[in-house]
């Protein structure tokens, strides 16, 4: 996660756009915890699942890897250029890609085994109606998981990447900017799960490791991607440079030059219909 989170990082993306986000963001932030989702379903008996928000498809490979060989997998995005991406990587393994928002799922009442969701649901319009939508499709029984980022602060590399741009703004960021990190606490996520209809939940913080082979390059990426610095560059260009310069070494001083291992956190959500 970093500050291309704080918008729907899937959204309006052009295809190089969307292979240079899998090729930098998969690997440092959202690798570690496809790893961990996939402990979390390995032993369940599955025939239908249904990810949301799969984007470039790292998720989606787990997943693929940890249910039956005869479980039917269907992936989906509301992003075609993330898909396109996914599927280029998949395309050898059995999955059914699909457009879809979450918000109108195109399935029938009790026909899925398990949903799951990685980053996706802070940048959903309407949250209720998303959820309801999982709990209609589910089957009795059936496990609703899904992840979201904990408070920006608790993302190191993140935290320090913002609060340096921070200096370099004119005046404060929408709102908006602030999306990825809006689903942070059981406070939250509870009422709407159980609004849909959810009964038995479960919700904790898992904090891991998001890993650079370099601080420079982590900077690098932090800088060039993040909406943040793209309101930057429109008021003063010019200082990019400077910003990754003192962006690397603060993470090379707090969290190694090479390699840079920052810790992260998010929100696993579990919830049975």
């Amino acid at each position: 996660m970093n500050d291309t989170l704080t918008k729907d990082p899937s959204a309006d993306l052009p295809g190089d756009t969307a292979t240079r986000y899998e090729q930098f963001f998969g690997p440092l932030f959202f690798e570690p915890y496809a790893i961990e989702v996939a402990k979390r379903i390995h032993s369940i008996p599955v025939s239908v699942v249904l990810e949301i928000a799969a984007g470039t498809g790292r998720v989606t490979r787990h997943i693929r890897e940890h249910i039956p060989y005869s479980a039917k997998l269907i992936a989906s995005d509301i992003s075609e250029e993330m898909l396109a991406v996914a599927k280029k990587t998949l395309g050898q393994l059995d999955i059914d890609w699909r457009n879809i928002d979450a918000q109108q799922l195109p399935f029938s009442d009790n026909s899925i085994d398990l949903v799951v969701c990685c980053f996706g649901y802070m940048f959903v319009p309407d949250k209720a109606k998303a959820f309801a939508e999982a709990y209609r499709v589910l089957k009795p029984g059936g496990l609703f998981l899904f992840t979201t980022w904990d408070k920006l602060e608790n993302n190191a590399a993140s935290y320090s990447a913002r609060s340096i741009a921070m200096k370099y703004l004119e005046q404060p960021l929408p709102e908006s900017h602030n999306l990825a990190t809006s689903m942070n606490n059981e406070a939250l996520i509870t009422p709407l799960l159980k609004d849909a209809g959810f009964a038995k939940i479960s919700i904790e913080k898992v904090k891991l490791f998001s890993v650079s082979p370099t601080a420079k390059e982590a900077a690098c990426g932090l800088v060039e991607w993040g909406p943040v610095y793209e309101e930057i560059k429109k008021h003063n260009p010019s200082c990019i440079d400077e910003i990754k310069i003192k962006v690397e070494k603060e993470l090379a001083e707090k969290f190694g030059a090479a390699p840079m291992i920052a810790p992260i956190s998010a929100v696993f959500s579990q919830a049975w219909k």
